[in-house]
């Protein structure tokens, strides 16, 4: 925390995919502003993200977004305290835009540069969310590139207790869109989808890994569903998308709550929050409430702005980054490159 009971004031940049942005965040908690820039109807015409695409756009669009983001919080480069930007995981070209950017910009304000972790960031963002939020708690992080249930014992200090061991959820929830030709962004089209199916409709498979009761696995899964489809083709059989997006869906959600019950339990933790870019599903967050309330657990979920990436959550945790970096008496310097395969919790 920050002991010195001054404000401190980050101007934060994020290009880990395909989202542009940059935001100004004081204390780790008051968002002052947050521009995003989205490339989505971009990628929509290829189905998906295009790495060279993205890191163009990028180029094109992150000073524009620096200036919104000073502007619309009012502040000038030298009312900042520290640049922060996410280095990893991510896109390499993409991410290398945002550093970039940012040791230019620290370099010529004369401002310390913390660099940041994307996944950090996105356990982060409750603490915009929810003001009251303090480690200890358990973070369920579901994204299009990760699933990982983590006990969080302080703002730098993550403990994994599961992951998953093939596809993240959202990378399953675009597969099966795909599939079943709702296109892309995969995790909206299909909670939008499940809205009108039964989800009892058909009975998937549950996965279940022994000797690891926190992880997951969703590649058996996204198969039993391509193998449903083909058999149905193959057979002139018709099913309802909607009956297929909410049973698909129904399973993964039971996958993640359940997981996320049990180490609640067994490390008794007061709350559960909830991260990522699944984490704006609309039938995770209602089962997550659900069980929560009957277990009398707390449980956190962001804003659904800050679910899928953003720059607030990168300026909530590169506040709590520049706090410990601060203590340690430096800062990152300016050999800092993109680390695309970073791990949640390494530095």
């Amino acid at each position: 925390m920050n002991t010195m009971n001054q404000d401190i004031t980050i101007l934060a940049i994020e290009s880990s995919c395909d989202e542009t942005a940059a935001a100004v965040v004081r204390n780790g908690r008051e968002v002052l502003s947050n521009v995003i820039y989205s490339q989505i109807d971009l990628h929509t015409l290829y189905g998906g993200v295009v790495p060279e695409i993205a890191s163009r756009k990028h180029i094109e669009k992150i000073n524009q977004v620096v200036t919104g983001a000073l502007t619309d919080a009012k502040l000038s480069l030298n009312e900042i305290d520290a640049v922060a930007v996410t280095y990893g995981p991510g896109l390499v070209g993409a991410l290398l835009v945002g550093v970039s950017a940012a040791k230019g910009i620290a370099f010529g304000a004369g401002k310390p540069l913390v660099g940041v972790n994307h996944i950090e960031g996105h356990v982060a963002a409750n603490y915009i969310t929810n003001p009251d939020l303090e480690p200890p708690f358990l973070c369920l992080i579901v994204s299009g590139g990760h699933t990982h249930l983590v006990m969080v014992e302080d703002y730098a200090t993550f403990r994994v207790l599961g992951r998953t061991r093939d596809d993240a959820a959202g990378e399953a929830f675009d597969k099966v869109a795909r599939a079943i030709g709702l296109g892309y962004p995969g995790g909206p089209k299909i909670d939008r989808a499940a809205k009108e199916g039964n989800p009892d409709a058909i009975v998937f498979p549950k996965t279940k890994i022994e000797g690891a009761p926190y992880d997951f696995s969703f590649s058996g899964l996204k198969s039993a569903v391509l193998n449903y489809i083909n058999h149905a083709n193959m057979s002139g059989e018709t099913f309802r998308k909607e009956d297929l997006a909410a049973s698909f869906q129904k399973n993964v959600v039971e996958a993640l709550v359940s997981r996320a019950m049990l180490a609640a339990e067994e490390f008794h933790m007061p709350g559960i929050a909830l991260a990522g870019g699944v984490a704006s599903n609309s039938a995770l967050r209602a089962a997550m409430d659900q069980a929560c309330k009957e277990r009398g657990l707390k449980f956190y979920r962001p804003d659904p702005i800050l679910c899928t990436d953003n720059a607030a959550m990168i300026g909530a945790a590169g506040y709590y980054e520049y706090l410990r970096c601060r203590e340690e008496g430096h800062f990152s310097g300016w050999n800092l490159n993109a680390v695309p395969g970073l791990k949640l919790g390494e530095r």
